[in-house]
């Protein structure tokens, strides 16, 4: 007699250097655990032995991204699908079994059982060649601007510590010419020695805008301050070499906003997601990358309560209407839909006059943007599903 069950689910624990799959059957019994290299080889032979248990195999991991991307690549390839199940509701369902231990085989247990109890998961989709380059793309803008601030920071407390007048005088994180400046000139002593005309020459052979302005602001800076601090000439050179460094950084980031621009504009509804108003590439491929496969999403209500912004019941005992944010959502898509609606608001239109009216209902400034990217949700789902762009002027409805 044959132990190959009906159906059977399968929890992985994923992680960067291997992952831990368990199997249950209906019952809740495990009929697998095994620690698998994050390698092909192991996971076809781990992928091949769990295929060999049941008929229909029903699969859940814990990650969706780049540690779990080959092992989701090779179930797609062999007409396997995976459920997300979140890690914030692994850890709640851990309470539930025996044991205190947290280890990759627990874990994988509570990820197959969880699936087992629960069919509300979403599916991942495997990422088609363009929306993999532009995760892959997005992340790496991300690290370099978080970068980037984190220069500026520095900047700013050095700067601080030996020339505070120069420090307040500028907006370092939008200014080119003055970081420009501080790669020559770092204190008040050699300013006023270089002096407003040749400063200004200085700064124009460097391309550097307004040449003149940045001179006159950093000299008025100079002039403030008559005293050498203690520790100057140590932070000159740090400072000069922050600023080159930002300015460096600030180069690789056009280069990668390029990329993701040319990129994002090879999708076939670019155009579409683009002509919403704040939606440029950039954010643009950022939803993308967070929304995924759209025909996943049933309805507008669906897409914005993925994206946090349709308030669920919190009701107890003979409370309610209490509303609340879910708890599950996608932070990134719900950034994206906050940012483009705050941009949108910039110009006149239909997105600020909504704005403004919710304003006027006496709405705090972020309710009325979150109330606008709600809006704006099913704007755009409406947009792809028609395959048109936006236009201000209300759809014209057509005789039946």
């Amino acid at each position: 007699m044959s132990d190959r069950r009906s159906e059977v689910w399968v929890g992985i624990d994923a992680g960067k250097g291997h992952h831990w799959a368990a199997v249950v059957d209906g019952t809740g019994a495990t009929l697998w655990s095994k620690k698998i290299e994050n390698d092909e080889s192991a996971i076809l032979a781990a992928l091949g032995e769990i295929l060999e248990l049941a008929d229909e195999v029903r699969w859940a991991v814990d990650i969706s991204g780049t540690s779990s991307a080959l092992l989701l690549a090779l179930l797609a390839a062999h007409g396997q699908q995976a459920v997300y199940v979140p890690g914030r509701t692994v850890n709640r369902m851990a309470g539930a079994y025996r044991g205190e231990a947290k280890t990759d085989a627990r874990d994988a247990y509570v990820i197959a059982e969880t699936s087992r109890h629960r069919r509300d998961f979403a599916a991942i989709d495997v990422p088609a060649q363009l929306a993999a380059d532009l995760a892959l793309l997005t992340a790496h803008r991300s690290d370099l601007v978080a970068d980037r601030v984190r220069m500026i920071n520095r900047l700013r407390d050095v700067l601080t510590g030996v020339f505070p007048a120069l420090e307040r005088a500028f907006d370092y994180s939008a200014h080119k010419g003055a970081l420009v400046l501080l790669t020559g000139y770092q204190t008040p002593a050699a300013i006023r020695r270089r002096g407003r005309a040749r400063l200004t020459a200085w700064l124009a052979n460097r391309g550097v805008r307004n040449a003149d302005a940045v001179a006159a602001t950093a000299l008025e800076a100079a002039q403030a301050q008559q005293t050498a601090l203690p520790g100057e000439d140590v932070a000159g050179p740090i400072v000069a070499e922050l600023a080159a460094e930002i300015l460096a950084l600030d180069d690789r980031l056009k280069r990668i906003d390029k990329q993701i621009r040319e990129t994002f504009r090879a999708h076939p509804q670019a155009g579409t997601i683009e002509s919403l108003p704040g939606m440029g590439p950039i954010l643009g491929a950022e939803f993308v990358v967070a929304a995924g496969d759209l025909t996943a999403y049933a309805d507008a209500g669906h897409l914005a309560s993925a994206a946090g912004l349709v308030p669920v019941p919190r009701d107890s005992g003979r409370r309610t209407g209490n509303m609340h944010r879910p708890k599950r959502y996608s932070r990134r898509l719900r950034r994206v839909f906050y940012m483009s609606a705050q941009t949108s608001i910039i110009r006149e239109g239909p997105n600020r006059d909504f704005y403004l009216k919710k304003r006027a209902e006496g709405c705090k400034h972020v309710q009325a943007v979150i109330a606008l990217a709600r809006r704006r949700a099913g704007v755009l789902w409406a947009l792809l599903r028609d395959n048109r762009v936006f236009t201000s002027d209300p759809p014209v409805a057509h005789a039946a």
